[in-house]
């Protein structure tokens, strides 16, 4: 084994294993267990048999993780002390504070690195926006801190709903995110008004005289605990407070915390005109009854009780004591009242047990048919290289998975898609190696040389068809929003996956399997033996056919263009339900007209693969649930079920059509641009209108079959058919210049014609492969899967179709049929410089 071997299978390895430990464990530990191994302590077990016994006896869902959170802060319990590896910072002595940062510590461990998404366990994901209008009041450089402080508020109320892992981030400068797994909106459906309802911020005078635990409740005042901090201690006080308050957050103009002459800190409260007026009329009441306590609440929580000394004026007051730096801001933060107004729901995707059971189930049995189906298919054409093609397939799965779970990234089902049609880019790649392999054998070359020449000459089409293809994922990520952004995410990790396996991992098995004498031929079936067809001949029948296509479908989309188009570009509501018995379309639009409701549009969907059917009810935005309703009274005998539901606000759907225009069209410019740079001009003119006509015949193909709406989801189908179709044509287009230069005196017709049969077997080879993988996900799959497959599945055929019967004869056109034209222009196959580095090493071996 010489030292180029060596290099390759020893990076492989430390990259495989660097990708295994972040993937292993597969699934999520038992926090129970998990947590017991960490510690030997008898009093936290004792804890957490108490904490599992609070989960089982819990009326409402409440996982041992939460139970155990509201046993040790009611209590008082610094869970720290149980754990002396890890350390908190000192200044921080507030208990509950350090189990909130030690706990959801100890929970991550126990977790697998790479995440299931709400679309495979179930549960809600919403995005508030804040009122721009208020927003906009706010100074640019204090609106991170702003939307911080609501953020908090968030976490606060939703750690009540007994969620293990809510996640609540901001999106942006004036939207926040908020997933909550295993929850459901059926079961609670004030959730979110509770969540996004404005915090309440009052000042209410503290009882004078009376103690709880020593005197009877006067009348008009209810009990509430604070935990106040003094030297690093804790101590609890409970007190007497008004239940009506003396003013609201609403007069509070700004609060900050300041440094006094003495070094001290305070916090600075201003408020407005009227607040001024209020506050020191309570204030004059508290100071005459004798340094009277005024109570800080926020949603109900006593936060702070300064003592009242004198009557404050002017709207400005100073509330000191022996504060640290934070516990000053946390205090202003409060006063800030960051939930004055109310947030409104700008997009939700709710996800029922049900449906992420049967999505989950589907995902995965379509998954594996699709690799089983191109694992066959590998196996019986390339024989030994369709096994080292799997093997480098199977390692590409692991990188990619592995890289995902270094990331902590979520897997969600279009992420199982991106990772499905990766298996489909490294085939194909591996299809490219393989018949120039052969074409090098064919021309007499032994199997060493035919090795080395194969992968030479396949590297800048390799090259260039990933790199088109992760242009198309980056726009993705970037201008997508949910399953979009996943699965552009996916396949970028992807391309440089399926780059390194087919250039290294491949390569280096080949040449082993070779060197060795393992074995000694590289035999492979054949789809079409030395096929010489013309294509340029059936140029213009083929143009006329497709586009005529496009025209019928352009015609069928204008006249479905009130309903094509589903709630992500529209915005609205959309109720996926299950049923016993199927009601008739226009019975059900009759009842939700009776009830008021507004536009609405009942559709029921297929599942390909044999999953049955769901009804899909379309309304105006925040009209869902209220649909659901009327049908479930309207028609009992149909049983119906509440799988899940979407909603998108006017904005977002804007957003969402803006964007998937936006970026279609940078990704169009982006590879004009790259294609006339590598080729010339007439080969990126060609491409592109190719990718025009890929899309507009897969949405006119889209839009004759019924039950079907244009979604975010399938403007990434579209992306993907564009990265697909460029890389067909680049392999065509880079065959014509390698025959150009080869064959000096050749008409142009006979040039292209010639490079089209070249490539034809891996086109066809490729487009089954791929075609494998994607109607397994479009017959078994379901949901966000099933759309993305079904387009991709048009895709693949009018990709393959157009590289040859679009992209030629417009490269052809563009230089009038003559070869002078494009000697004129750049048409050199660029070298590497590792590549020609490598070349003059082979040489030089050979020489000696």
């Amino acid at each position: 084994m010489s030292g180029k071997h060596i290099w390759k299978l020893l990076v492989t390895g430390i990259l495989v294993a660097f990708c295994l430990s972040y993937l292993i464990p597969l699934n999520d530990g038992d926090f129970v267990e998990h947590v017991k191994a960490r510690t030997d302590s008898p009093e936290f077990v004792a804890l957490l048999d108490r904490a599992v016994e609070r989960s089982e006896s819990s009326e409402k869902p409440l996982s041992v993780y939460m139970a155990l959170k509201r046993i040790v802060n009611e209590e008082r319990i610094d869970v720290s002390q149980y754990f002396p590896d890890m350390t908190l910072e000192r200044s921080l002595t507030n208990v509950v504070k350090r189990n909130n940062i030690l706990l959801p510590v100890l929970l991550e461990d126990s977790k697998a690195n790479l995440k299931k998404g709400l679309d495979i366990q179930g549960g809600i994901s919403v995005t508030f926006e804040i009122d721009p209008r208020a927003l906009a009041e706010v100074p640019p450089q204090e609106r991170t801190d702003k939307l911080a402080d609501a953020i908090d508020i968030i976490e606060r109320r939703v750690n009540s709903f007994g969620v293990s892992e809510p996640i609540v981030r901001p999106l942006g400068d004036n939207r926040i995110e908020l997933q909550l797994a295993g929850i459901n909106t059926k079961d609670d459906p004030d959730l979110l008004d509770n969540v996004k309802k404005p915090a309440r911020l009052d000042f209410r005078e503290v009882h004078q005289t009376a103690m709880p635990g020593r005197d009877e409740r006067p009348a008009g005042y209810e009990a509430m605990t604070m935990i106040q901090e003094s030297g690093g201690v804790e101590r609890e006080e409970t007190l007497f407070v008004k239940r009506i308050p003396a003013l609201t957050g609403k007069y509070v103009r700004e609060a900050f915390p300041s440094s006094t002459q003495l070094g001290g800190i305070e916090v600075i409260l201003r408020l407005d005109d009227e607040g001024a007026d209020l506050f020191a009329d309570v204030t004059r009441k508290l100071a005459n009854e004798g340094n009277g306590r005024l109570a800080i609440v926020l949603d109900g929580e006593l936060q702070s009780a300064p003592s009242v000394r004198e009557e404050i004026r002017g709207g400005s007051a100073s509330i000191t004591g022996r504060y640290t730096q934070r516990e000053a801001k946390e205090l202003a933060d409060v006063l800030n009242n960051p939930l004055e107004l109310p947030l409104e729901v700008a997009e939700m995707y709710e996800v029922g047990p049900s449906m992420a059971a049967d999505s989950i189930a589907s995902g995965v049995f379509a998954s594996k048919v699709g690799v089983i189906s191109v694992a066959i298919f590998m196996l019986i054409y390339f024989m030994v290289g369709g096994l080292v093609a799997l093997i480098s397939a199977l390692l590409n799965i692991t990188i990619v998975l592995g890289v995902l779970a270094s990331f902590q990234a979520t897997l969600t089902l279009p992420g199982i898609a991106g990772i499905i049609l990766t298996v489909g880019m490294a085939v194909d790649a591996n299809i490219l190696i393989f018949e120039r392999i052969r074409e090098e054998l064919k021309a007499g070359k032994t199997i060493k040389n035919a090795l080395q020449g194969g992968f030479d000459k396949v590297f800048s089409t390799i090259f260039d068809a990933n790199l088109t293809t992760f242009i198309v994922s980056l726009v993705m990520y970037s201008l997508g929003t949910g399953p979009v952004k996943g699965f552009g995410l996916t396949l970028m990790i992807g391309v440089f996956t399926t780059m390194f396996c087919a250039l290294i991992v491949t390569r280096v098995l080949l040449e082993l399997i070779f060197e060795t004498g393992l074995l000694k031929k590289f035999v492979t079936l054949r789809l079409l033996e030395k096929p010489k067809i013309d294509f340029l001949r059936y140029r213009k029948p083929a143009f006329l056919a497709s586009w005529t296509v496009v025209l019928i479908g352009c015609i069928v989309l204008f006249s479905k263009r009130d309903t094509i188009y589903g709630i992500d570009f529209t915005g609205g509501d959309e109720v996926s339900l299950g049923f016993a018995d199927r009601i008739d379309e226009s019975e059900l639009r009759e009842a939700l007209q009776a009830a008021d409701i507004g536009e609405t549009n009942p559709l029921y969907q297929s599942q390909l693969g044999g999953g049955g059917e769901i009804l899909r009810v379309q309304t105006t935005f925040q009209q869902g649930e209220k649909a659901y309703e009327t049908l479930k009274e309207a028609f009992p005998e149909a049983e119906f079920e509440f799988l899940g539901k979407n909603e998108i606000g006017p904005t977002v759907g804007a957003e969402i059509q803006k964007n998937a225009f936006l970026s279609i069209a940078i990704s169009l410019g982006i590879i004009l641009l790259y294609i006339a740079f590598r080729f010339e001009i007439g080969y990126g003119v060609g491409a592109v209108v190719a990718t025009v006509h890929d899309i507009l015949l897969t949405i006119g193909v889209f839009s004759l079959i019924p039950g079907h709406q244009f979604t975010a989801p399938m403007v990434a189908a579209i992306l993907l058919i564009v990265g697909y179709s460029l890389n067909d044509t680049i392999v065509v287009f880079d065959r014509i210049r390698e025959e150009l230069a080869l064959r000096p005196t050749s008409k142009l017709r006979e040039v292209i014609n010639i490079a089209i049969n070249a490539v034809l077997n891996r086109s066809l080879l490729t487009s089954i492969t791929t075609l494998l993988a994607s109607v397994s996900l479009m017959v078994f799959g379901q949901g966000v899967i099933n759309d993305i497959a079904f387009t991709f599945t048009i895709g693949i055929i009018t990709g393959t179709f157009s590289s040859i019967f679009i992209a030629s004869p417009v490269f052809f056109y563009w230089h009038k049929g003559d070869r002078r034209s494009v000697e004129s222009s750049h048409d050199v196959a660029p070298e590497y410089d590792w590549q020609a580095s490598s070349k003059a090493s082979s040489s030089g071996v050979g020489n000696d």
